[in-house]
């Protein structure tokens, strides 16, 4: 049985064009494109017509970057791959890229077989992942040559967490040679967290324990300095390099430099970073810990710098790195001694609309709003066009995008597994009205249709920038 749907009336929006366009979708993929009104596409006839008449036709989000059920810090990530692929569908994102975790002494595989278990079956959109590797030695090297043949084509390491997920500058370098060869792509979590842990333990000696002052230990100047080392490592590699979670505007500085030399060095920055400041850790009675994440959150200055970069296509994608923690009985775990709050903030429902509200803002275009939330990140894991754009023979992952509605952003409303909203309060103007994921309606006008098991796993090419 044959299912069509047409979209009527909507301004089709994606990284590279913007049109009046009608779409028709059939069994699950786009089968075409026509301009509204005319013959060809008055011809189309669908068991379900949907009105877009004053609306954007989007491509589905893609979050290249998002950790459910994350193990940090003896606590989990409160969102499940069940409760948070269906807040990513209601923010308008059909496709999540998750971080499977190799943990020390154990093989890439076992970690990534751990981490299918988990999402199998419990996904409400479209999944895929990345694979953490905290453990260099043969077998790990040899393992990403045959991850990369199935689909699992980037990795991430740490130059941060020192004990847990940390890696040094040689085994760092072994991971890149590899994927030199490999056709991977090395995501590096850029901060030197051997003089964090030194500034860590000098200020709690001298008594700072508040949120706030995990700011101040994880200086820019060290989220600087390891970008610096990890493209020079990536150099000596002959290596592409992609740097997660960029906050500093010195770190955009070294990107940018690279990139000037023409090295394959790409940079994702995230919503928190662009909206959100030191401001917020410092807020009183422990309300700071609630935005403890790593990179930190960086003085407000920081902000137009990271806008500029997104401008220039010195950061080419925004992603979220949502790993939330209730305040309640996760983020409390810091009180006293701020070196034990979990890291991470809720994000993966709030990023296309903060997105839209920076076009409305006049801080990019849409069709860049698209690019950053949609395109690149689906180009630079190896899915596009199948994800990431409007297209025929794309998977039909479409959102209907009310531009002129207006929201406030809310814990009481949010469909986040989290007791907190980071952007509490906050006025946005946008928002996403219905969601298709390859063709099915899993948020029908405010309404979620869509169910457990609908989203399955979704293997990758390699990076799209370097064939």
């Amino acid at each position: 049985m044959s299912s069509r749907t047409v979209i009527r009336g909507g301004l089709v929006i994606t990284a590279s064009d913007e049109i009046h366009a009608d779409v028709l979708i059939e069994d699950g993929r786009i089968a075409a494109l026509a301009a509204s009104g005319t013959p060809a596409a008055e011809a189309w006839s669908a068991e379900r017509l949907i009105d877009a008449a004053g609306k954007y036709v989007i491509p589905g989000g893609v979050d290249a970057h998002t950790h459910m059920e994350l193990p940090f810090g003896g606590t989990f990530a409160s969102d499940t791959f069940e409760t948070g692929t269906r807040a990513a569908a209601w923010g308008g994102t059909t496709t999540i890229v998750d971080f499977a975790v190799q943990s020390v002494g154990h093989s890439l595989r076992d970690g990534l077989d751990t981490w299918h278990a988990k999402a199998e079956g419990n996904c409400a959109i479209d999944y895929a992942f990345h694979m953490i590797v905290s453990d260099v030695n043969e077998e790990t090297l040899k393992e990403m040559d045959l991850l990369v043949e199935e689909g699992v084509t980037s990795f991430k390491q740490f130059m941060a967490y020192p004990g847990v997920f940390y890696s040094d500058d040689g085994k760092i370098l072994r991971a890149m040679q590899r994927s030199a060869e490999n056709g991977g792509l090395i995501m590096m979590h850029a901060e030197n967290g051997i003089a964090i842990d030194v500034l860590v333990q000098q200020a709690l000696a001298r008594g700072e324990t508040d949120p706030r002052y995990h700011g101040e230990v994880r200086k820019a100047l060290l989220e600087a300095e390891a970008t610096h080392r990890a493209i020079k490592l990536a150099q000596v590699a002959g290596a592409p390099l992609y740097v997660v979670h960029v906050s500093a505007m010195e770190a955009v500085a070294e990107l940018a430099r690279a990139r000037d030399e023409g090295l394959p060095v790409f940079g994702e920055t995230c919503p928190q970073y662009l909206f959100l400041s030191t401001d917020n850790l410092a807020e009183p009675d422990f309300e700071g810990s609630k935005y403890v994440c790593s990179t930190p959150l960086r003085p407000k200055e920081h902000q137009a710098q990271l806008w500029k970069g997104l401008r220039t296509n010195d950061l080419q994608v925004v992603s979220t790195d949502h790993c939330p923690f209730c305040f309640v009985g996760q983020k409390e775990l810091g009180r006293g001694d701020f070196s034990k709050i979990p890291n991470g903030l809720p994000g993966v429902e709030n990023r296309v609309d903060l997105l839209h509200q920076a076009v409305v803002d006049g801080r990019i275009s849409r069709r860049r709003w698209i690019e950053i939330a949609c395109a690149t990140p689906a180009r630079m894991f190896g899915m596009y066009p199948k994800k990431g754009t409007i297209a025929p023979g794309a998977d039909a992952d479409v959102v209907i995008y009310d531009p002129a509605a207006e929201q406030v952003m809310s814990a009481e409303t949010h469909h986040m597994n989290v007791d907190y909203s980071a952007y509490e309060g906050k006025r946005t103007t946008g928002r996403v009205e219905t969601v298709l994921s390859r063709g099915e309606v899993v948020i029908n006008e405010r309404e979620y249709t869509g169910r457990a098991g609908h989203g399955v796993y979704t293997p990758r090419s390699t990076c799209q920038y370097l064939n």
